[in-house]
C-alpha cells in the first residue's frame, strides 16, 4: 500500500469519526433540551397511592382516611365556572394577540403548532371582525380575525405546566405577534406556575378510584365471549381503548369493566381470550354522585359475579361487607364535598379537564 493510499484511508477515518462524534453530541444535547422542557414523568396516583399507603394500587380502600387537601392557595370557589370563551381562570393561562390588521392562515397555523408542542392541552379563540364576538378559532378563516386568544391548561393528569413549557407557549406568542406586528399579552408567569403547583397538589389529594374485581374460582378462568357477553348484557359498550364502559343518558362514562391481566379487551382478540378476573372501576373525580354511582357500580358488578360464576372482592381479595361498603361511600363523599368546596365539582367540566 503507497503512502498515499495510507494517507487517505487515516483522512477517511478522521473524518468518520468527527461525524459521528458530531451527531452524538447533537443527539445528546436535543435530549437534555427535551428533558428540560417537558420534565420527568408525573405519577398518575389513579395507578399508584396518592393519599395513604392504605391506598392500595390507586383504589380506594375501606380502611382509607384522606388527608385534608393542601389547597390554601388555589383560586376562590366562587370563580366561574367557564369563561364564555371556553377558558377558566382557574385552569387556564391565558395569552392575547390584537392586531390592527387580519391574521392569516398561515400565521395561526404556525402559531398553533408552536404552542401545541407545548405538552399541555390547549385552545384557542378568535374575534371575527364582522360579528365583534369571539368564537372557537377555525381554520380557513383567514383575514376575519383581528385578535386571538390562545390558552395552556396548567394542570392534567400528567402534572402542572413546568417553567420551560410556559416560556415556549410566551415565545410561540410573542414570536407571532412580533410577525404581524401585533401586540402580545402574556400575564404573570411566574403567579400561574404558583397556581399551577397549588391546584396539582389538590388534585393529587382526591385523584383516587374505587376497585371491584370479579375473580375465577382457583384454576378457572372466564372466556372472552362470555365476559362480552355478560358486559353487553348489563349496559357496557367495549370501546376502542379496549375497556368497557357503562355510561349515563349524556354518554359520560360512570364506570368501566377492564381485564384484571394486562391484556386489554380488543375485539378483534377478545373472542380468543381468558382470564382470572375482571375489575370494574369508578374514577372518583369524574363522577358525579359518587356514592350513587357506587351502587350502581356494585349492583352491576354482582349481577356480572353470578353470571361468570365468580366472587366478588376487593383488591385485597377479600369479600365486601355492608359496614365495608359504607365506609367507602363516606369516603367518596367526603372526596366530593372537598371537591366542591374549592369550586371543581366531581363530574363538572373542570374536573373532566383536570383528570384526564
Amino acid at each position: 500500500m503507497s503512502d498515499l493510499q495510507l494517507s487517505l484511508l487515516v483522512i477517511g477515518a478522521v473524518v468518520v469519526g468527527a461525524v459521528y462524534c458530531y451527531n452524538w453530541m447533537q443527539e445528546r444535547g436535543l435530549r437534555r433540551r427535551m428533558q428540560q422542557a417537558f420534565g420527568a414523568a408525573h405519577d398518575d396516583v389513579l395507578l399508584k397511592g396518592g393519599i395513604e399507603s392504605a391506598l392500595a394500587d390507586g383504589r380506594l380502600e375501606p380502611q382509607l382516611v384522606p388527608r385534608e387537601p393542601r389547597a390554601d392557595n388555589l383560586e376562590p370557589a366562587s370563580a366561574p365556572e367557564a369563561a364564555a370563551s371556553g377558558f377558566d381562570a382557574v385552569l387556564d393561562y391565558v395569552a392575547e394577540i390584537d392586531s390592527d390588521g387580519p391574521i392569516s392562515d398561515a400565521l395561526i397555523g404556525e402559531l398553533t403548532g408552536r404552542v401545541a408542542a407545548c405538552g399541555k392541552p390547549v385552545r384557542f379563540a378568535g374575534l371575527d371582525a364582522r360579528s365583534g364576538a369571539w368564537e372557537e378559532m377555525v381554520r380557513g378563516k383567514g383575514g376575519r380575525y383581528r385578535a386571538l386568544r390562545l390558552s395552556l391548561q396548567l394542570v392534567s393528569r400528567t402534572g402542572a405546566v413546568n417553567a420551560a413549557q410556559l416560556a415556549a407557549f410566551c415565545d410561540a406568542v410573542r414570536g407571532c405577534a412580533g410577525k404581524i406586528p401585533a401586540a402580545a399579552t402574556c400575564p404573570d408567569t411566574q403567579a400561574a406556575l404558583k397556581t399551577a403547583r397549588d391546584l396539582d397538589a389538590f388534585c393529587a389529594e382526591v385523584d383516587v378510584a374505587v376497585g371491584v374485581n370479579v375473580v375465577a374460582s382457583d384454576g378457572a378462568a372466564f372466556q372472552g365471549s362470555r365476559i362480552r357477553a355478560a358486559a353487553e348484557s348489563a349496559g357496557f359498550k367495549l370501546e376502542s381503548d379496549g375497556v368497557f364502559h357503562f355510561r349515563n343518558d349524556q354518554r359520560q362514562t360512570l364506570f368501566t369493566l377492564d381485564n384484571h391481566e394486562p391484556a386489554p379487551f380488543l375485539p378483534e382478540s377478545i373472542k380468543g381470550l381468558s382470564t382470572r378476573g375482571v375489575t370494574l372501576l369508578l374514577d372518583v373525580p369524574r363522577v358525579a354522585d359518587g356514592a350513587a354511582v357506587l351502587d350502581r357500580m356494585l349492583e352491576v358488578a354482582s349481577r356480572l359475579a353470578a353470571t361468570l360464576g365468580g366472587t366478588l372482592v376487593d383488591d385485597n381479595r377479600a369479600a365486601f361487607s355492608e359496614a365495608g361498603i359504607a365506609r367507602i361511600k363516606d369516603q367518596v363523599s367526603s372526596l366530593h364535598a372537598k371537591m366542591d368546596l374549592h369550586g371543581i365539582p366531581a363530574g363538572g367540566a373542570r374536573a373532566l379537564r383536570l383528570f384526564s
